[in-house]
């Protein structure tokens, strides 16, 4: 019995050791955090945004029913074949929403939802469709 303590005693101080060399492995190095100039450490007002920013923030929804081709593949998820089925979906009379390129299954529903918020369907005026 004594043998038999002192072999389980023996096991568990080996595996012991073991778990503590797996720890006692020393630290990699971490990155040295970048040294900011004073002024950037000075505490500032409101921040406000880079002029792109501001631009962005205020551009106007594009019309699917005048976009080029450029202009649509500049939405998200729009490339070459989805613009084309676009600018060809929208036929004599354009589109009536910018649902339609749901209805029309001219967009799936992702990428519908990715540009739903930056694209419109302008109408054109009744002065315009006389012409």
């Amino acid at each position: 019995m004594k043998k038999l303590t002192a072999l389980l005693s023996a096991a568990l101080l080996a595996m012991a050791g073991a778990a503590f060399a797996q720890k006692a492995e020393t630290p990699k190095a971490t990155p040295a955090a970048p040294v900011l100039a004073p002024a950037a450490m000075a505490p500032t007002t409101k921040a406000e945004p880079a002029p792109a920013a501001k631009a962005e923030a205020k551009k106007e929804p594009l019309d699917i029913n005048s976009a080029t081709k450029d202009e649509l593949k500049a939405l998200p998820g729009i490339g070459d074949v989805y613009a084309d089925k676009i600018i060809k979906g929208r036929g004599k009379a354009g589109y009536s929403g910018k649902d339609d390129l749901l209805k029309k299954k001219i967009l799936n529903e992702k990428t519908y939802d990715g540009v739903k918020e930056m694209i419109i369907a302008k109408q054109a005026k009744k002065d315009d469709k006389k012409k």
